[in-house]
């Protein structure tokens, strides 16, 4: 069974920690999981330099360095975002005693986000925590306030105090810019291995992914950015970039046999995280628009059974949500089995139900998946803010619905 993994460094690890004043990062060693400490590499590395053959008749001719482009992308970006890039340490107190405490400890990665001296990342990264700790690419190791979560997103905004330390803000990408097949760079700390690149491509776009795959009540996040750079626990929170060093994402899941890198990673992308951030440091939350309906994109194959024509193509309403948005405006949804098998549940089949709306426009902007939907709401719609909905309904034909778009409720935990 193929499992879905966050990517943070030692989740809910206690280990009994002896409380003294000034305790911080101790010395160059590498940390491995487990708590083994290795001896640290050499830093002196012997630079190899490709020269061309000196010509026989002029022996003074100077040697040529061959430069690798690839090589030169690589290194400019990660002079560029490197500096943005935090190591951020969870603590949880646990329990505690008369001269000791129980600490669950995790890390995962962040970025810089402006001159204020906030950072982003996940939400998962930081949940929980009693005390927060920054580091930067340089050593200097700050305590952070939490100023926003999000889990819907899974996304979160940390401060630390911009008078302590040079701030290097990330720049942005855009997400209309973001192709498959282009290259893609995550900077973060797998496995608490601070500073780390690692590049690939974008394998994919358009991803719709539950912002917390261990909850079966979570709502899911649009447009995820797959990608096979090399991703593992600990890059939670860090900056997916394009070769310009822009940030088109924030990685925070991979799909995984064993937990670590298999080449399918997930980053969410630019424009959620371009619409979240700024509300999370105003106010602490983010309102996401709210529909109310549970649906899936409509199959030609089930033309017959739903009275819909092959060539139509939208998102079924399969339930609509009691007191909701959608029900308040009048929306239909599905309500008498057909023969048409979707799947198998665990008391037998489970059948496609008729009587639902089929919305095919949302604002006069085409529907063909029931992703686009929520595309577009979380891309472009507050709570509060009205649209038309287009809708073929079976023998009624094309129906338009204006709908006041509510506040999405909070996750079941």
């Amino acid at each position: 069974m193929r499992k879905v993994r966050y990517l943070l460094v030692g989740v809910m690890a206690p280990v009994l920690v002896i409380v003294l004043a000034g305790c911080g990062l101790v010395g160059p060693a590498v940390r491995l999981l487990g708590g083994a400490t290795a001896t640290p590499i050499s830093r002196s590395v012997e630079k190899v330099v490709v020269v061309t053959p000196t010509p026989a008749r002029d022996e003074a001719a100077p040697a040529v360095i061959v430069a690798d482009n690839d090589s030169a992308i690589l290194q400019a970006v990660y002079r560029k975002v490197n500096p943005s890039v935090v190591y951020i340490e969870n603590q949880t107190q646990v329990s505690r005693s008369a001269n000791a405490a129980t600490l669950a400890t995790s890390s995962g990665s962040g970025f810089v986000w402006d001159n204020q001296g906030h950072i982003v990342t996940n939400n998962h990264v930081v949940e929980g925590a009693d005390r927060l700790e920054v580091t930067f690419s340089d050593g200097v190791a700050l305590p952070a306030e939490l100023i926003g979560t999000d889990a819907d997103s899974d996304l979160a905004v940390i401060k630390i105090d911009p008078e302590l330390v040079t701030l290097t803000p990330v720049a942005q990408g855009d997400i209309n810019a973001v192709q498959v097949g282009q290259r893609a760079i995550a900077i973060g700390n797998p496995f608490g291995l601070v500073g780390t690149m690692t590049s690939g491509i974008v394998s994919a776009m358009g991803r719709s992914l539950a912002s917390n795959p261990d909850n079966a009540s979570s709502y899911n996040i649009p447009q995820v950015i797959q990608t096979d750079a090399a991703i593992n626990p600990g890059n939670s929170g860090g900056p997916l970039l394009n070769d310009n060093g822009e940030v088109i994402g924030v990685n925070f899941q991979i799909r995984s046999e064993s937990g670590s890198d298999s080449g399918v990673g997930f980053a969410i992308p630019i424009n959620i995280v371009q619409r979240v951030v700024p509300a999370l440091i105003d106010d602490g939350v983010y309102r996401h628009a709210y529909l109310g309906i549970r649906g899936q994109t409509y199959s030609p194959a089930w033309a017959e059974a739903l009275g819909f024509s092959t060539d139509v193509r939208g998102a079924y309403v399969a339930d609509v949500v009691a007191g909701g948005p959608a029900s308040k405006a009048g929306l239909q949804a599905a309500d008498r089995d057909t023969d048409v098998i979707l799947g198998l549940g665990a008391s037998g089949p489970v059948y496609l139900q008729s009587g639902g709306d089929l919305i095919v426009a949302i604002d006069d902007q085409p529907v063909k998946t029931f992703d686009d939907l929520l595309i577009y709401l979380e891309s472009f719609k507050s709570p509060g803010d009205k649209i038309d909905v287009t809708v073929l309904r079976p023998g009624e034909g094309e129906q338009r619905v204006t709908i006041t778009l509510g506040q999405r409720p909070s996750q079941t935990q």
